[in-house]
């Protein structure tokens, strides 16, 4: 017994130097994730003995969760499900928003995408599937973006994995890569429930937003002998998707030429056009000071949306996963495990923009030149917001574009764990995964016959959550004169591949034991983007687009047109929402009759324009190694929890980016080798049996976003005012991490746990705004797309000022010097059957603050949130009602636009979900009556450009409903 006590102290006191390499002092995180987070788990342990009292239902998940955080000695959270296909929440993004910490980013129809944690990014997150490296070629969403290093996880249903843990600070066996956290998803295996069994889902989903009814369900069989397991699982769903919303990619100000204090995002008009109206002489000069009946000062800075447009997103979306998993016990040491996912995705949908046309208003040439906006009778607010106002001559614009886009996904986990005596145990396991997106996008784009009287009536008093919008003219006519703007043929194919294999030995007890091993891991990214616009715009409209040269000429234009085609547009919105119907183009007939099945297989590559980000390929090779040591010893005879170690990781890097040199495209390619050293110490003191102490101290990091470290520039904004450079450059950034805190338990699933922790990190990626001359970017003009072209041309005519001089914003990721994010974290799980048997409840809350010497911060960062879970489980009958709540964040730092200090701000947002379930009285209480209801409260999802009264995006996803039966035999 001594010689075990002083081998624990050789681990503390290995502990003590490692947190001396670290840093001096240590402030703490959150709760707890079981240790061995980044390996494959064998969860015989926590089987039930015979003379167990087995707790099931909501109880049963939560009882799991608090004995694995009692257990564990890390910082981490857990979430089990009770039974296979009872994992809460309609996908995994949507499970793990209800730990403290964890933020959904979510896309517009209100589904969470993916997880941020701590206040940093879902590319900080390092997710694992069985403790193996995760990558899914997916784009992030709706309006997709992502680079890959992120996962979506809503490509994943609930009902095919039973445990979800979230390490948020880490071991030495912890797989590096991830900042903020990791997160490991564990799916469904014979051996959590021994014998035969068949779980069967099938919910019907309502959505409100258009009244339809989606199929959803699960069917998951499973079968164990003594020594052999199989199970196997499909889930599947098509979602009927609609989202009304409203869009403005940025607010702006117009210019008034010399002496000017704005921005000059557009120009107003210097001559009365045609049939502006209003008593003003065509041909006249116009003093549009004078008609605003503003001051100069105010015009000159009056902050407009550069495109107002009310947005209509239909279509469907499909997915079908499906789940095998082997597993052999030839004995009590030897357990084999064999798992494969396979997944499909498909999203076909409309996204139909009516844009009112500012970015873009002024005199100049080509298609869209307009003769620019009169102001009339113009109100601002003390930020130079426009709260009111009459707009001769403005123009709207058609913008109508099909997805089309399938994700594809498999992934091949085999595992063992070998255990010859009672004190060495082997686990081995390797991952090989594909994936592959494809999207098909084709633009099609009319307009209002320029100068033809067209007023825009605008209002932004405060009456709704965004600016409305309403016209002198019929948005829904058909036949009002519409006339080619652009086509564009868009195609994007991204693709994954990852291969990885650990080896990890323990030797040692409870008492006292080292671990040590090794990992392999190789993860290849491709984004390429192909775009045939040019030849398909020629093609279709003849040169400028405004002639009857083409394929279909303007005159025929009407005849592809159709009116709106729902009469209730906005009618989740709490009030108006200005115009609410607009034509729509026949997508069959112009297919069909501009040849754009042609044009789009013999698209060219392009170089990043139909992203929205860069394209490239990056491969990544990292080989790991680390030691651990465990123990247990006592202080004032109380247990003290040691886990302490270091992790080594070399990687190696090649990047292969598309870039501009005069009038020639090349691939430049960089690469980069580096080194870290990641030690890390974790304690658990039991100050008294139901009172834990923990502390924690540890490097960790994560490499840069994909996207960001491939060289070139990416000129895709149509305006021609902002333009993206990538960085190969980029360093890796790490991050040294104190956390302290600790749990209070109150007896079965109860506990008090509050954690404080603090993340300085070095190196943090960060976009800087800079500005540059278009010459200088080295893009040739006639490279340009039509609307690029025309912006640049009426932006030189109104200036005075050269094409090649003319400024152009440059966003490019820069390593910043420094990043703070302090945090404290609370949590209380309570049962409360002293007042009613059966009710409890759950809470948790989490306040950050961050800082920087740059200014700069992490975005997406909430100071505060907080999540409340209210349940009740008992005579058949289970409700659960769970509101998150997440306050206004940083959504994109400023400068946006040229506008000093104007960021782009996440709203608040709160959303209260109910599920609910009575096990019905026959079959042997083998079949259960389900009810979800999503987003009670009918909230939107709202960003701002900088003030809260300038709307960036407004979408209305509505509630939904999912009514349906579980059976389980």
């Amino acid at each position: 017994m001594r010689s075990d006590r002083i081998s624990v102290r050789a681990v503390l006191l290995s502990a003590a130097a490692l947190s001396s390499f670290i840093a001096p002092a240590a402030f703490a995180q959150d709760t707890a994730a079981p240790a061995a987070v980044d390996a494959p788990q064998d969860d015989a342990s926590t089987e039930p003995s015979a003379g167990d009292i087995i707790v099931t239902g909501i109880r049963g998940s939560l009882q799991s969760a608090t004995n694995a955080k009692r257990e564990a000695v890390t910082f981490g959270d857990s979430i089990f499900a009770e039974d296979i296909g009872k994992l809460p929440a309609t996908n995994l993004a949507e499970t793990l928003n209800r730990m403290p910490g964890v933020r959904l980013n979510r896309d517009i129809n209100g589904e969470g995408t993916q997880v941020a944690i701590r206040g940093l990014g879902p590319s900080f997150t390092r997710v694992l599937l069985n403790g193996s490296q995760l990558q899914v070629a997916s784009d992030g969403g709706t309006n997709g973006g992502s680079a890959n290093r992120e996962v979506d996880l809503d490509f994943f249903p609930s009902e095919l994995f039973t445990r979800l843990d979230l390490a948020k600070s880490p071991t030495p066996s912890t797989l590096e890569g991830g900042i903020a956290g990791t997160v490991n998803l564990r799916n469904a295996r014979p051996f959590d429930k021994e014998g035969t069994h068949i779980t069967a889902v099938a919910q019907g989903q309502y959505t409100d937003s258009n009244g339809k009814i989606s199929p959803r369900g699960a069917l998951v069989a499973s079968h164990t002998t003594d020594t052999f397991g199989i199970l196997v699982g499909v889930a599947g769903v098509k979602t009927k998707t609609r989202v009304d919303g409203f869009e403005t990619v940025g607010w702006g100000d117009g210019s008034l030429g010399a002496g000017d204090a704005g921005n000059n995002n557009w120009n107003w008009a210097s001559v009365v056009p045609a049939n502006a109206g209003h008593g003003l002489i065509p041909g006249q000069p116009v003093d549009v000071v004078a008609t605003s009946g503003l001051t100069r000062s105010q015009l000159s800075t009056a902050l407009l949306p550069r495109l107002g447009r009310n947005s209509l997103t239909t279509g469907d979306r499909s997915r079908i996963s499906a789940l095998a998993s082997l597993e052999w016990r030839p004995s009590d040491e030897l357990h084999f495990a064999l798992d494969g996912i396979w997944a499909k995705s498909k999203r076909n949908y409309d996204k139909i923009n009516m844009n009112w046309q500012v970015r873009n208003s002024g005199p100049g040439t080509g298609a869209q030149a307009t003769g620019g906006m009169i102001p009339i009778d113009l109100t601002v607010d003390d930020n130079g917001v426009v709260t009111s106002g009459t707009f001769a001559n403005s123009s709207f614009f058609l913008e109508a574009s099909q997805f089309k886009q399938t994700t594809k996904f498999w992934n091949i986990n085999p595992s063992l764990t070998w255990q010859p005596s009672d004190t060495v145990k082997v686990e081995a396991s390797a991952n090989w995964s594909k994936s592959k997106f494809f999207r098909e996008q084709p633009t099609f784009a009319f307009q209002t016959p320029p100068n033809s009287g067209v007023d825009v009536y605008y209002d932004n008093t405060g009456a709704a959550n965004r600016p409305l919008i309403t016209t002198n003219i019929d948005l829904n006519d058909p036949n009002l004169g519409w006339q080619w703007y652009r086509q564009n043929i868009q195609l994007v194919r991204r693709s994954t591949e990852t291969k990885g294999a650990h080896l990890d030995t323990t030797i040692g007890d409870d008492q006292f034991s080292i671990k040590f091993g090794g990992a392999y891991d190789r993860a290849q990214r491709s984004i390429r983007a192909y775009d045939n616009s040019p030849a398909y715009q020629l093609s279709v409209c003849g040169a400028g687009c405004t002639g009857a040269t083409g394929t279909v000429p303007t005159s025929a234009i009407g005849q592809y047109l159709n009116t709106f085609p729902v009469n209730d547009f906005g009618h989740l919105a709490s009030g108006s929402v200005g115009y609410n119907a607009f034509v729509v183009p026949d997508f069959d007939a112009l297919r069909a009759a501009t040849n754009y099945a042609a044009y789009r297989d013999s698209a060219p590559e392009a170089r990043g324009a139909v992203t929205g980000g860069a394209t490239g390929d990056m491969d990544e090779t990292v080989w790991g190694a680390y030691f651990e040591l465990n123990g247990v010893t006592q202080i004032f005879g109380r247990d003290l929890h040691v886990n302490a170690g270091m992790r080594y990781a070399h990687t190696r890097q090649v990047v292969v980016g598309p870039s501009q040199v005069g009038n020639t495209i090349i691939d430049i390619t960089s690469k980069s080798n580096y080194d870290n050293f990641l030690p890390s110490i974790n304690v658990t003191y039991d100050l008294l049996d139901n009172l834990k102490l923990r502390a924690s101290a540890s490097r960790t990091m994560t490499r840069p976003d994909a996207g960001q470290i491939l060289p070139g520039i990416t000129f895709s904004d149509p305006s021609a005012l902002v333009a993206t450079a990538g960085n190969p450059d980029l360093t890796p950034y790490t991050s040294d991490n104190f956390d302290i805190g600790g749990e209070f338990y109150t007896g079965g699933i109860g506990y008090i746990g509050v954690s404080a922790f603090m993340k300085n990190i070095q190196g943090f990626t960060e976009t800087q705004v800079t500005s540059a001359s278009f010459g200088s970017l080295n893009i040739p003009f006639d490279g340009l797309i039509s609307t690029q072209q025309d912006a640049l041309r009426n932006r030189a005519a109104a200036t005075g000022v050269a094409i090649a001089d003319l400024p152009i914003t440059v966003n490019r990721p820069v390593n910043l010097a420094d990043l703070k994010i302090k945090g404290i974290e609370a949590t209380w799980v309570q049962p409360l059957d002293f007042l009613v048997q059966g009710l409890g409840f759950s809470a948790n809350g989490t306040h950050l603050k961050q800082s920087s010497s740059s200014g700069l911060v992490a975005t997406g960062v909430s100071p505060y949130s907080y999540n409340l879970q209210g349940f009740y489980e008992n005579h058949g009958l289970s409700i659960s009602l769970n509101y998150v709540w997440n306050d206004k964040s940083i959504a994109v730092n400023g400068p946006q636009n040229n506008i000093p200090g104007a960021a782009l701000r996440a709203d608040a947002r709160g959303q209260l979900d109910l599920s609910a379930g009575y096990q019905l009285p026959f079959l042997n209480e083998g079949v259960r009556l389900t009810l979800d209801v999503l987003n009670i409260t009918n909230e939107p999802i709202r960003t701002t450009f900088e003030y809260s009264n300038a709307a960036y995006s407004v979408y209305y996803p509505g509630r939904q409903v999912l009514v349906g039966l579980r059976a389980n035999f």
